[in-house]
């Protein structure tokens, strides 16, 4: 394997850079999209199987009104991938984080991405008309907040101090 000036590196090298994989980065073991998928699931598990809920919306006005959460959403993600990708860096929480993104969409929340995902969450509940998928919406936010927030937060200010406290006091961590 070649470093940064294409030299070939040792073995004690390689070992030296497995062990430090992970550690300058948050503690982040489960990737937070799927726990919004998985709850979609639940939601219609139990919209089929155990308490079904009925709407009395038609699937136009359901798609229509389905459209705005999930434009929001796809947008937000957009917007959030964007901003990673002119900053060099990789949105997966358990990567490095060379530098706190506070331009952008970053000025208005913490965390789009999530935000956004949470919008798209909404958005397949109105256009399957299952409620449940909107109801369990804070379950998904309760556990990224535990899976992956709460990690990503001390990582952050561990790495940069006051900078990531001071924006962490001004802007909000979802709206």
């Amino acid at each position: 394997m070649e470093n940064h000036c294409g030299e070939m590196k040792t073995g004690a090298e390689k070992k030296t850079n497995r062990e430090n994989k992970g550690k300058d980065a948050a503690k982040v073991r489960f990737p937070p999209p799927l726990v919004f998928l998985i709850t979609i699931i639940v939601g219609v598990i139990i919209q089929s199987f155990l308490w079904p809920i009925e709407w009395g919306f038609d699937l136009k006005y359901r798609l229509v009104f389905a459209l705005l959460p999930a434009g929001a959403g796809f947008g937000l993600i957009v917007l959030s991938f964007k901003l990673f990708k002119s900053t060099g860096q990789k949105p997966a929480p358990w990567t490095i984080t060379p530098e706190i993104i506070i331009t952008g969409i970053y000025r208005y929340t913490r965390n789009p991405m999530y935000v956004g995902m949470g919008l798209i969450q909404s958005a397949i509940g109105i256009g399957l008309a299952n409620l449940w998928i909107i109801l369990l919406l804070p379950a998904s936010f309760f556990t990224v907040y535990h899976i992956a927030i709460k990690h990503e937060e001390v990582y952050l200010e561990e790495k940069f101090g006051n900078s990531y406290i001071n924006y962490k006091n001004q802007v909000r961590r979802w709206i």
